[in-house]
């Protein structure tokens, strides 16, 4: 008898045939996981489960008794419980190293057509609003040889660092719990101290884990030190921002606009008020969302899974401390 995988949010067709082959899966997609009655039913024989942000919680757990490993098909992995789950000996995984170079493109991208005003012009040209050469009220602003702040220098902080460094001559300020020396070495980095990088910062790049040391790391105070000329971006987490605090510094011009990838609550609403400016280019956490990348990232989650399910230790577990 084969044994029990729940696929949650997992559309990868090449890698579920893979894990057919050696277990029995059952697929899930766009259901409630706390009410959904086939999946609360699969939970109490699943040994391992796949997937994509499934809130893997006390309530979860203890309708699991079998259940030896989740495999996140994501870099983040906020969404476990991960004490609970070193309580019942479950192991978690992750998918790094494979997104980073497709995350920096899209948060680059999204920061570029803030400053040009990419999506607004865009449909100025097609609802037939260009009649005649533009004035300055169409005009944008120029990203080179301005000044970027990254907040989170990690791996995909720096490269888009290495974006505005190599391609748009900028200058880069970063802050972070500790000093990235690749980064300083390669891309004239400068390191600073936060308050620093919001007052001197051209665009300032929001790249930070969710903590608890950086849930609303930028609220009503960090807005107003920024520049009234400066743009923001968020390419983290949507909790890492008070977004009261962003939308009162959009309606009373602190800033002088944003680019969001990420919100507090996915999906975003269509009356939230962040969707009502038209200087804030929002996209729907597209960070690595690239046919490329996403199978790579569905190929490592199941190459985990496996290893979990086989007395292997997988490559990407992020709660080691549960193998003691």
């Amino acid at each position: 008898m084969k044994r029990k995988i729940l696929a949650y949010n997992f559309e990868f067709s090449e890698t579920l045939d893979r894990l057919r082959d050696r277990f029995d899966v059952e697929i899930f997609e766009r259901i409630n996981p706390k009410t959904d009655p086939a999946f609360l039913h699969a939970l109490k024989t699943a040994e391992g489960i796949v997937g994509l942000a499934l809130p893997v919680d006390k309530e979860l757990l203890d309708m699991a008794p079998n259940l030896k490993i989740v495999s996140n098909n994501s870099t983040g992995f906020n969404n476990l419980s991960i004490d609970e789950m070193n309580k019942r000996g479950i192991m978690g995984t992750n998918t790094p190293g494979v997104l980073e170079d497709t995350t920096a493109d899209a948060i680059f991208g999204i920061l570029l057509a803030a400053a040009r005003r990419i999506p607004e012009l865009d449909q100025f040209v097609k609802t037939g609003k260009w009649k005649q050469h533009l004035t300055r009220k169409e005009y944008a602003i120029d990203v080179h040889h301005k000044t970027l702040g990254i907040i989170g220098m990690g791996k995909i902080g720096s490269l888009i660092a290495k974006r505005g460094h190599f391609g748009f001559d900028m200058d880069v300020l970063y802050y972070n719990r500790t000093r990235n020396l690749e980064a300083e070495e390669k891309y004239n980095a400068v390191y600073s101290s936060f308050d620093t990088l919001l007052m001197e910062s051209d665009f300032v790049c929001l790249m930070t884990p969710l903590t608890p040391e950086t849930e609303n790391i930028m609220g009503e105070r960090e807005f107003k030190m920024m520049k009234k000329s400066a743009i923001f971006v968020n390419g983290s987490r949507g909790k890492t921002v008070d977004e009261k605090a962003l939308i009162e510094a959009l309606r009373t011009n602190e800033i002088h606009g944003a680019a969001l990838d990420v919100f507090q609550i996915e999906p975003v609403r269509a009356d939230h008020p962040l969707l009502q400016f038209p200087n804030v280019v929002t996209t729907p956490h597209v960070g690595s969302s690239t046919h490329e990348t996403e199978l790579k990232m569905a190929k490592l989650a199941v190459e985990n899974l496996e290893a979990g399910l086989t007395g292997k230790r997988p490559k990407n577990l992020v709660n080691p401390e549960v193998l003691d």
